[in-house]
C-alpha cells in the first residue's frame, strides 16, 4: 500500500495537476453519436486493457438529459456508477475559483480581475505583488509552483493525509522569484490559485470554504458539493483506483489530505452538481473575460481535453470538429475528469472516470480512447 502511495504521491501530486502546454489539434467534423453509439463506445473503453474500472457521463440539454455509465464505482460490492455519487473534481476546481472571482465583482468589496497580489495580500508572496488575478487565473504569472518545490515534496511524502493550511502552501515557494515577466507567457502553476484562493477571501472578509457554500453551492442548489479538510469521502462516492494491467485495482480514494490543492483542486462534488454548476459558470467567465480584454492563449488543460484547447482564466476553449465548449479538465489520484458547456451553458458534459489514466500515467490507447470519446460526448451535447 505505502509503496503504491509514495508512487502515487510523487507522479499525482508533484505533476498531475499541472497544466500541458501543448494543445492537440482539432479533428475534422465526425458524425453525431446516437445514445446507444455513445454507451457502445464507452463499454468498448470500459472492457479494455488498462482502463479504468468505472466511467460516468452526463449530459445535460436544457431541461432535458442523458446519464450513461460502464463498468463499476465500488470494486469490491460491484455498484455502478450513478449521477448523485461524489468523486474529487481535482483541477476542474479552478473553475469555481474564477466563478468566485466573477461573483465577488459585484459585492460590497468590488474585486476586479485587474487588482493585484500587492494590494489583498501583501507580502504573502512579495516577488508577485504586481502580478494581477487575471494573470493568476490564466497562468500567466510567472509564479513557482509550490507542488515542485523540494520541501513541499518531502513533506507530502511523509504524511500525504496531513492538512495543509493554504498560507504554508503559499510558504513553500514565497522566496523564490517569478520564472517570467507577468503577462509574457503562459505556464501552470498551481500557487496561482492558491493565491487567487487567499485574494478572494481578503477581499470578502470570509474563508474559502464559506464563500464556496455561499455564492456556489447554495445558489446553484449543489448539495453534494464541499471542500474538505481530511481524506475521508462523503458517502456514497466513486472510489478512485490505482489500477495496472495485471494487478487488482488499489482503492486509493481516502489516501490523500485535499487540503494539499486547496482552491487549486481540493473539492469534492457530484455529477448532477456540476451539471447545474456549468451553466453558470461558463457564461459568467467569459463574460467576465471578454469585459476586461482578456483573449485565450495556446495551452491545453491537464489532461488534455478534446479538441484544440486554448487557456482563458480559470476556464479552457475546447474547439471540436462539432463545435466549442469551455471549461475544464482534472486529475486526481483515482480520477480523471472533463466539465464543459457551450457558450450560453445551456449544454453541459460531465464525464467522470475512476482511475488516473492520463496521458504519461497508464494506458496511453485508453487514455486517448477516453480523450475521443469526450469529442463524441461534445457532439452529443451540442447537436
Amino acid at each position: 500500500m505505502w509503496t503504491s502511495a509514495r508512487r502515487l504521491a510523487t507522479v499525482a501530486m508533484v505533476a498531475c495537476l499541472a497544466l500541458g502546454l501543448t494543445a492537440a489539434t482539432a479533428p475534422a467534423a465526425p458524425s453525431v453519436p446516437t445514445t446507444m453509439q455513445l454507451q457502445r463506445s464507452l463499454d468498448a473503453i470500459a472492457d479494455a486493457p488498462g482502463a479504468p474500472p468505472g466511467f460516468s457521463l452526463l449530459i445535460q440539454r436544457g431541461k432535458r438529459s442523458e446519464y450513461l455509465h460502464a463498468g463499476v464505482a465500488d470494486v469490491r460490492s460491484g455498484r455502478e456508477p450513478n449521477r448523485g455519487e461524489h468523486f474529487r473534481i481535482a483541477s476542474v476546481a479552478k473553475a469555481f475559483n474564477a466563478y468566485l472571482a466573477v461573483e465577488l465583482a459585484t459585492g460590497p468589496k468590488p474585486l476586479s480581475l485587474s487588482d493585484t497580489v500587492g494590494e489583498w495580500i501583501p507580502g504573502v508572496l512579495p516577488a508577485a505583488e504586481k502580478v494581477t488575478l487575471l494573470q493568476l487565473l490564466q497562468h500567466t504569472s510567472g509564479l513557482a509552483d509550490y507542488i515542485r518545490a523540494d520541501a513541499f515534496v518531502k513533506e507530502f511524502l511523509a504524511e500525504p493525509g496531513r492538512y495543509f493550511p493554504p498560507t504554508e502552501l503559499t510558504g513553500f515557494v514565497k522566496g523564490e522569484p517569478l520564472e517570467f515577466v507577468p503577462g509574457s507567457r503562459y505556464h501552470y502553476s498551481d500557487t496561482d490559485n492558491i493565491a487567487a484562493g487567499l485574494i478572494e477571501e481578503a477581499a470578502s472578509g470570509r474563508g474559502y470554504e464559506s464563500l464556496l457554500a455561499s455564492e456556489v453551492f447554495g445558489p446553484l442548489r449543489m448539495p453534494g458539493s464541499s471542500l474538505p479538510r481530511v481524506v475521508r469521502m462523503p458517502r456514497p462516492y466513486m472510489h478512485g483506483y490505482d489500477i495496472e494491467v495485471g494487478k487488482k485495482p488499489e482503492d486509493v480514494s481516502e489516501l490523500i489530505n485535499p487540503s494539499g490543492a486547496w482552491a487549486s483542486g481540493g473539492i469534492v462534488s457530484t455529477p448532477a452538481d456540476l451539471a447545474r454548476f456549468v451553466p453558470a459558470y461558463v457564461p459568467a467567465v467569459l463574460r467576465a473575460f471578454r469585459q476586461a480584454g482578456g483573449a485565450f492563449r495556446p495551452g491545453s488543460s491537464s489532461p488534455p481535453g478534446p479538441g484544440k484547447n486554448a487557456a482563458g482564466p480559470g476556464i479552457f476553449e475546447y474547439k471540436t470538429g462539432c463545435g466549442t465548449v469551455y471549461g475544464h479538465t482534472g486529475s486526481f489520484p483515482g480520477y480523471r475528469i472533463f466539465v464543459a458547456g457551450s457558450a450560453d451553458g445551456r449544454r453541459a458534459i460531465v464525464f467522470v472516470t475512476n482511475a488516473q489514466v492520463v496521458p504519461g500515467q497508464g494506458s496511453a490507447k485508453v487514455s486517448e480512447a477516453i480523450r475521443r470519446f469526450q469529442s463524441r460526448a461534445v457532439c452529443r451535447a451540442l447537436r
